[in-house]
């Protein structure tokens, strides 16, 4: 009887954490509270960083194989709700959400700053030839190369097609530099601009009639799809939840995409990418070096956008320049990087607001983000 309770000591202790931990678990438990500290202490994008945290630690309580509890065992919960991420089927969802809560009467009214998103996917490509550099395969680096646009949901769609072996490493990647997006752009911003340019006033943008808002998703799902066909599932379900948001007869299911089901899905997105990052399978040296590049890409978007600004600022008379402070905003982090160009044209003069603009070059980030996925897919994938 003694050695039959011992037995069954021993069964037992073999199947707790305990006995099946290592240093990566404990690494990757620690980074896991490191995310929810910075949710919900700092209040750092709590409705990302909370759920991913907490995925984390998920997906990294050691377990013993073969109990169907981890995300990449069959059968398992956490393996069934991975299947919409691995099959990138939450991020067009996703985007209609988006789109549904999108207002484009700003680059609609200023076509100009549609520009600048368009300048600020430079990341991406700066990203992408630095990892062909360092030896990764053409898909990968393209995969790799999609954390410049500092959009989770069309990082996870990319990389769930063209390298999903990558997609942790890049999509936590992506969601961590979204996050960070009040730390890292201003010190970019005030090294890239001057006194002067800083306070510069731009005209209040023209009132845009419901009209043009109900033809511009249609319109522009006709001009980026028929060009970029690999990008319809994001562009698509942009323009369609747009759609529903502006025409004004499908109130109801613009409430539905704008709200439960976005929440829904960002929940889903969240714990399966967090339990996704298990210490096994991305404590590695590639997840690391997806981080750098990651944060190189980052930069570079932000910069260029600030930079195209100046540029154009050139040909621009007075009373028509743009304030170089909404280029970082061409970072797709939305509404973030927006609110950070209000946030620094604020502290340098009082009275101006920039935020309706600077949500020109974040929406059309958006969709150039999207458009690059699709580009990227079509001769990559």
């Amino acid at each position: 009887m003694f050695d039959f309770l011992i037995s069954n000591l021993n069964e037992f202790i073999a199947f707790t954490g305990f006995a099946n931990a290592t240093w990566g678990h404990a690494v990757m438990l620690c980074v896991g509270l490191l995310f929810l500290y910075l949710g919900i202490a700092k209040d750092l994008e709590p409705m990302l960083l909370v759920p991913i945290g907490f995925g984390i630690l998920l997906g990294n309580i050691p377990f013993f194989p073969g109990t169907q509890v981890g995300i990449y065992e069959d059968g398992s919960l956490l393996n069934y709700l991975h299947f919409g991420l691995l099959k990138g089927i939450y991020p067009p969802m996703i985007f209609l959400g988006l789109g549904a809560m999108i207002d484009f009467s700003a680059v609609i009214s200023n076509p100009k700053l549609f520009l600048i998103g368009i300048a600020a996917q430079l990341g991406i490509f700066a990203a992408y030839m630095l990892s062909l550099q360092f030896g990764y395969t053409g898909a990968e680096a393209g995969a790799i190369g999609i954390i410049g646009s500092a959009d989770g949901p069309t990082s996870i769609f990319l990389s769930s097609r063209l390298a999903p072996e990558l997609m942790g490493a890049i999509a936590i990647s992506a969601y961590s530099y979204m996050a960070l997006v009040p730390v890292i752009q201003p010190p970019i911003m005030r090294l890239l601009t001057n006194s002067k340019e800083r306070v510069i006033r731009m005209r209040p943008p023209r009132a845009v009639s419901q009209t043009e808002k109900t033809i511009f998703p249609i319109v522009g799902l006709l001009l980026t799809c028929v060009f970029v066909p690999a990008g319809l599932p994001l562009l698509g379900m942009l323009f369609f939840g747009n759609l529903i948001k502006e025409c004004g007869v499908t109130k109801r299911l613009a409430v539905t995409a704008s709200g439960p089901m976005t929440d829904i899905l960002t929940i889903l997105i969240g714990l399966t990418m967090g339990a996704s990052t298990q210490a096994d399978t991305f404590l590695t040296p590639t997840s690391l070096f997806i981080f750098a590049i990651g944060a190189v890409s980052f930069v570079v978007a932000t910069a260029s956008g600030i930079i195209f600004v100046k540029i154009l600022n050139i040909f621009l008379k007075d009373g028509n320049k743009i304030n170089p402070l909404i280029g970082s905003a061409g970072v797709s982090a939305l509404p973030d990087s927006a609110r950070v160009s209000q946030m620094m044209g604020l502290r340098y003069d009082s009275t101006n607001h920039l935020l309706m603009h600077a949500m020109g070059p974040t929406v059309a980030s958006t969709i150039g983000s999207a458009v690059v996925a699709g580009v990227l897919l079509g001769f990559l994938g």
